[in-house]
């Protein structure tokens, strides 16, 4: 069966850019007193179609960061982009996140929040309309927003998948 976008790809085939989302201060209380660490949820993509998100944890925001990206480029996929917009509506979800995304039209933009916005450029995505319903924790968003782009298919997939021409999969 076809693996569809979830296929691996080697981060050092290809030239990534990076974007931190968030990051928060975590606070644990002992007997001492309080050690302050970091994590970091950072995204990385070509702007081409490939994509991973990732979480780093350390004492320090850097190091933080590093880890996040490192993890990052371990999570890559491939998501099928047209003229700059996705195939179709699609919806993800993940714990309280829900996000909406459908194709837009050649001008229109990235209309998308924060976390979501993030990864959709990345992508390389430039026209989308996007909505983030429910939770606004960036590190859910950002799931829920990869959720919802690995599960777009593009027409050729589907006609591979099929075993059909592609013609057949508009005509029916």
């Amino acid at each position: 069966m076809d693996q569809g976008n979830l296929g691996r790809i080697k981060a050092s085939e290809i030239e990534l850019n990076d974007k931190l989302v968030a990051i928060r201060r975590v606070t644990k209380v002992t007997k001492g007193g309080r050690t302050f660490g970091f994590s970091a949820i950072v995204v990385v993509g070509n702007e081409n179609g490939i994509v991973g998100y990732g979480l780093g944890k350390a004492k320090e925001v850097t190091t933080a960061i590093e880890k996040g990206i490192d993890d990052a480029k371990k999570n890559l996929v491939r998501i099928p982009v047209l003229k700059g917009t996705i195939p179709h509506e699609q919806t993800g979800k993940y714990r309280g996140a829900k996000v909406l995304l459908r194709p837009a039209s050649t001008g229109t933009g990235v209309i998308a929040g924060g976390a979501m916005r993030a990864v959709l450029e990345n992508v390389g995505i430039t026209d989308v309309l996007a909505k983030s319903k429910g939770s606004s924790n960036p590190h859910n968003v950002v799931k829920a927003t990869m959720n919802a782009l690995t599960q777009l298919r593009d027409a050729n997939s589907i006609a591979r998948l099929r075993g059909i021409s592609l013609d057949r999969v508009f005509n029916g």
